[in-house]
């Protein structure tokens, strides 16, 4: 059994939050893939599905950010659950908006809500860190990650958190490299060789001048034609 725990604050004020991008991803995978309603437990909110052939929980720790290590204590020894077997999503201040990367154990970097985790169940759970940027100033953090994702980064919001979805079967059978392709299909897509011709690029070099035929008059001749 494997349990996805995405990280955020209850309640519709904080719903399209950076902070609440774990609780998004969670979210996704559930709807996506059929999972059963959401039901109050383990001070969160629990869902209970598969993704391929793993039985999955999905949790959304309900204690506020800076306590999730509560309610993922509970459902881990409850369920007698591995650390190993845990797969925390997060947002991430140190990685660009729409850049993600998976981590396995390690420390916490200062986001509360893995400190909490720490201090529950320890360090070796894995994480997937979802990039939101930096405000640019370490003061400016709190008031960055509480307020709303922009109407500008909804799609590549978007993009992430289909991705996600797309590669949950992968995940969830400890695939990180083809999770990360799937999203990376998402956020990144290859172009086809045989698709349809986009515009040119800015620094495409032009066209070749076709090779001029050869010059076959005899010298009298180019003579008479250069003065006529």
């Amino acid at each position: 059994m494997r349990l996805f725990v995405g990280l955020g604050n209850p309640g519709a004020k904080y719903s399209q939050n950076r902070h609440n991008i774990g609780f998004m991803a969670i979210d996704r995978i559930a709807e996506d893939h059929g999972f059963a309603p959401f039901r109050s437990k383990f001070q969160g909110s629990l869902s209970e599905g598969r993704l391929g052939t793993e039985k999955v929980l999905l949790l959304k720790p309900e204690t506020f950010m800076n306590l999730s290590g509560q309610s993922v204590g509970e459902a881990l020894r409850f369920h007698k659950i591995d650390v190993a077997d845990i797969v925390v999503f997060h947002d991430e201040i140190d990685l660009a908006p729409g850049k993600l990367k998976a981590k396995a154990g390690g420390g916490h970097a200062g986001h509360n809500g893995l400190r909490s985790i720490h201090s529950h169940i320890g360090p070796d759970y894995a994480r997937i860190r979802m990039g939101v940027g930096h405000p640019g100033h370490k003061d400016a953090v709190p008031g960055y990650v509480l307020r709303d994702f922009p109407k500008s980064d909804l799609d590549w919001l978007d993009d992430v958190l289909r991705g996600i979805s797309d590669g949950a079967d992968a995940l969830a059978r400890n695939e990180t490299s083809t999770f990360l392709n799937a999203v990376a299909q998402r956020t990144a897509p290859s172009r086809s060789s045989t698709g349809t011709k986009g515009p040119s690029s800015p620094h495409r070099q032009p066209d070749a001048e076709p090779a001029a035929e050869p010059d076959t008059r005899n010298p009298l001749q180019k003579l008479v034609d250069r003065f006529s």
